[in-house]
């Protein structure tokens, strides 16, 4: 069962798995659209098509916090709030310690190929920026706090791989990531006014996955 965080007339706040696509793609696996309006359906005992609004998403092998839409309203709210960058998404990682700097803001153009899904920094893409915090260092990694400023395809794995500090366990941006891992990306928290209430609420949620397990100590805190 999905782990809901937060629930109301407009809102839907959840944990989203590891490996679990956000909407339904080739693969035919169960994603989170299709079975938070099962949830919905089931439990409000609605008949037809039940409604939910995706306004953002997470990479299928990343797991963390998202938020859905249960109105049309407050989709067309959130999504606005992303685009005038008044929706704060921060992020956890644990990325190649070498010679990592303690702080730092990284800025860069990112270009995406439509045919390998892939993203690469170029001067033609667009502008990505994001600020992060080392929060730990053991075994060779850093655990990093991300303060996302844009929301660029792929973008955290780009601009720390073109920096040679690869997101453990990114099997496309690292080619020397270990096989079978896990990688180590996390919805931390979303911060954002209710689109209806405009009460500024933040939910966070505290990564599961194997590749964080030496830093626990550090998460609980």
């Amino acid at each position: 069962m999905i782990d809901i965080l937060y629930e109301d007339n407009h809102l839907l706040v959840v944990v989203k798995p590891c490996n679990i696509p956000v909407q339904a793609d080739s693969s035919k696996d169960d994603d989170m659209l299709s079975i938070l309006k099962a949830y919905i359906k089931d439990k409000y005992q609605k008949p037809g098509n039940v409604y939910l609004g995706l306004v953002h998403r997470l990479d299928r092998p990343v797991g963390g916090t998202m938020v859905f839409a249960k109105t049309s309203k407050a989709a067309s709210r959130l999504s606005k709030m992303i685009q005038d960058h008044d929706f704060e998404k921060v992020y956890l990682a644990c990325v190649k310690d070498d010679g990592l700097k303690d702080h730092d803001r990284l800025i860069d153009h990112l270009l995406k190929d439509q045919k390998t899904n892939m993203v690469k920094v170029d001067p033609k893409g667009k502008e990505a920026i994001l600020e992060y915090d080392v929060i730990k260092r053991k075994d060779g990694l850093a655990l990093v706090k991300i303060d996302l400023k844009t929301g660029r395809s792929h973008q955290i794995r780009v601009q720390f791989a073109s920096r040679n500090h690869p997101l453990y366990g990114d099997h496309r941006y690292d080619p020397n990531c270990i096989k079978n891992s896990q990688i180590a990306l996390w919805s931390y928290s979303l911060s954002f006014k209710h689109p209806i209430t405009q009460e500024t609420m933040t939910f966070k949620s505290i990564p599961y996955n194997k590749p964080f397990d030496r830093f626990k100590e550090a998460l609980d805190e």
